[in-house]
């Protein structure tokens, strides 16, 4: 999938509990949002099947696994991925997972490799037991997701540049309007600001899933995408 229009750029994290919520949340903002994104909690309560009917639809879904594992069991679980049709499809950086989960892919399947998350920073990779701060540890995950021959990283706005010149499509999460409550998302930018550094998506969930009109929070997000393009055209 290329990421041309400010709608395709717009990624909605359905994080809600249940299959009804989701499709509630799909059909109040269709037409705005260019790709979904499920996660654990959704794939966990009948998402699966789920996005295999929103594939079927013509619908863009973003599987967001996390994979990280022995290779032969991240090879396997994106092969069954491919087979629901989904367009995207998360894998922790680490070399062995992502060169499996590339191996594997189905055709139509985007890899997407998963640097630092941006609930975690400096202090938080640490006590992880990091020996590398964030931006080092990005940088490094970067490298490795170009050489496994991934196509797409998720990172923070503040790597989106560096990630950029990768060749890799870029994918930001942690993108909140100024107005917007951080939530526990720690390296944060604007949309504005993340499409004008370089990334080509950006990933959005709470200000627009739990908002009272989430159709207009949308829209809120796609403008702003859209002045992140002409800031970065300009």
């Amino acid at each position: 999938m290329t990421f041309t229009t400010p709608e395709s750029r717009l990624v909605l994290a359905l994080d809600v509990p249940d299959v009804a919520a989701a499709e509630r949340l799909v059909e109040a903002t269709r037409g705005v949002v260019g790709v979904w994104k499920i996660g654990f909690e959704l794939a966990l309560s009948g998402g699966l099947d789920f996005s295999r009917r929103l594939s079927g639809e013509g619908e863009a879904v973003f599987l967001d696994m996390k994979l990280l594992d022995i290779g032969n069991t991240v090879a396997g679980a994106t092969r069954a991925a491919g087979r629901l049709g989904i367009r995207f499809l998360t894998v922790h950086a680490y070399p062995q997972a992502l060169g499996a989960a590339v191996g594997a892919r189905a055709e139509g399947l985007s890899i997407v490799a998963v640097t630092v998350l941006t609930s975690m920073d400096d202090a938080d990779l640490a006590a992880a037991g990091y020996g590398l701060g964030a931006s080092d540890l990005v940088a490094r995950r970067i490298a490795a997701a170009a050489e496994a021959g991934a196509d797409c990283i998720v990172c923070s706005p503040a790597e989106a540049a560096a990630a950029a010149r990768s060749g890799l499509s870029v994918i930001t999460p942690g993108v909140r309007l100024p107005e917007d409550a951080a939530g526990d998302q720690k390296r944060v930018a604007t949309p504005r600001e993340a499409i004008a550094a370089g990334a080509d998506a950006i990933v959005v969930g709470r200000p627009v899933s739990g908002a009272a009109d989430p159709r207009a929070a949308a829209l809120r997000y796609r403008d702003a995408i859209a002045e992140g393009l002409g800031r970065r055209a300009g």
